[in-house]
């Protein structure tokens, strides 16, 4: 093969990951970040909040009010970072947020310097979220508010149902590894439910009831996937299914 068929290498980019932090424990010092606070609550983290009351906007307030944080009312102090998995800063004072980075390097925790692209191990960028749909726009810190113009115009883009039909092809999966659970099964797994993506429309998901979906996990076996109006039609009709109902199988 020669060269000019691969791709090229496009340095300066970041590695955009779904982090998962559910149960981790984050420490948020200062009391302004009230957005980033937010994400990490949207991801199921246990954030600590460290600021002096008088740094506290409305919104980071109210989710101490709430218990949704736990709250600490002084400035940062070293033992702060004891089995913390991730920092997030954002106050005012430069050097002192050069010191916590420095300590964090220093114990291997990841990061965000709010504002200081140089002193971030990562980066929260503009995300659009629908249910289980998550897409994030990211500038590498270098444009946060184009990010998020690139990330509206995505969103006006997408189905509207699109979040619910994701959650419903979720929960077919969920439904279909109870019924063929085994390791080797995994190659017809994939391979059904991407049949079963392409097969049917989003309108089709969202429609989608849980009898509907028991009953198109019986073409799992033979490796078929109906048509939606077909699928309906034979709910309380398969008890003796033999796989005869080719007229209405969309996929072979």
């Amino acid at each position: 093969m020669g060269q000019d068929e691969f791709p090229e290498v496009q340095g300066g980019g970041s590695l955009i990951l779904a982090w998962q932090i559910r149960n981790k424990r984050v420490l948020v010092v200062g009391g302004g970040e009230a957005r980033r606070i937010l994400n990490v609550l949207n991801a199921d983290a246990k954030v600590t909040v460290v600021s002096p009351r008088e740094g506290l906007n409305k919104e980071v307030a109210f989710r101490i009010e709430k218990g949704q944080v736990d709250y600490v009312d002084r400035k940062f102090e070293p033992s702060d970072l004891d089995d913390v998995d991730m920092v997030l800063t954002a106050v005012d004072d430069i050097e002192a947020s050069t010191q916590i980075w420095k300590l964090c390097k220093e114990r291997k925790i990841a990061a965000n310097i709010a504002d200081v692209p140089p002193e971030c191990d990562f980066y929260f960028g503009s995300v659009h979220r629908d249910g289980p749909l998550q897409i994030m726009v990211s500038t590498n810190g270098k444009g946060p508010r184009l990010a998020n113009i690139v990330r509206r115009s995505i969103a006006e883009k997408l189905p509207e149902n699109i979040g619910e039909a994701i959650m419903k092809v979720g929960k077919l999966r969920q439904m279909l590894r109870k019924i063929a659970p085994k390791p080797e099964e995994g190659p017809k797994r994939m391979s059904w439910m991407i049949k079963v993506s392409d097969a049917y429309s989003l309108e089709d998901l969202c429609e989608m009831s849980d009898e509907d979906m028991e009953t198109l996990l019986r073409f799992y076996a033979p490796d078929k996937v109906p048509r939606l109006g077909c699928l309906k039609a034979m709910e309380g009709e398969l008890d003796a299914f033999d796989g005869s109902f080719g007229f209405c199988v969309g996929w072979g």
